[in-house]
């Protein structure tokens, strides 16, 4: 375990001196965030850091991080717990800077998502976690194929070399899809197989 814990770490530092983005003249704002243990059962995968993520240094600090706990909450995760054993990543790991319209954050594109692939999949080989939860189209893509509407992939579940891949909407305020009916109850089955998990890796 102890190995792992370095391997983890030299990542981490990596991940934090990279500026391959940068090199190729993408505007994006180091450092990295990411956070968790090399023991965590759960992981969850973002789309890119915000910019009150970047400033916070940790994921999901901000109004799409109270809507995914309240989700997690639901399936018997608590925030601080798992923001203390588990581990929070994203596609892309930096802040990519907001939309040249200045709507919003600017999502990341296919290059940057290239450049940073390597860091993802280190981290999960590292980390070797049990249950993936892939929060949002950008995550859900490196999983499931990109021809699925949202309302055909929420509440399944995918085997992927031997982990449980349990996909979520984008929990952002911006998104409506999260807001209709019909795609809430299929956010309550999400959570059910969550809960599921949970109690396999974490019974009460």
């Amino acid at each position: 375990m102890a190995d792992l814990y370095e391997k983890l770490f030299a990542l981490h530092q990596s991940m934090k001196k990279c500026r391959a983005c940068l090199e190729e003249g993408y505007e994006i704002y180091p450092p990295a965030v990411v956070s968790g243990l090399v023991s965590a059962q759960f992981m969850t995968i973002g789309q890119a850091p915000g910019i009150t993520e970047q400033e916070a240094g940790r994921p999901f600090n901000a109004g799409s991080g109270k809507r995914l706990f309240d989700w997690l909450g639901r399936a018997g995760i608590e925030e601080d717990w798992f923001r203390s054993t588990q581990y929070m990543t994203s596609v892309t790991k930096c802040y990519p800077g907001r939309q040249p319209s200045g709507s919003g954050d600017r999502v990341p594109g296919r290059r940057e998502q290239e450049l940073c692939r390597p860091f993802l999949d280190r981290e999960i080989e590292i980390v070797d976690p049990r249950v993936i939860i892939p929060i949002g189209r950008l995550a859900i893509n490196l999983f499931y194929p990109k021809k699925l509407k949202l309302q055909e992939i929420i509440a399944t579940r995918l085997e992927v070399s031997g982990r449980w891949v349990i996909p979520l909407p984008h929990s952002s305020g911006a998104s409506r899809w999260h807001q209709l009916e019909d795609n809430r109850r299929l956010i309550d089955q999400a959570i059910t197989l969550i809960r599921e998990q949970r109690e396999q890796y974490f019974p009460q």
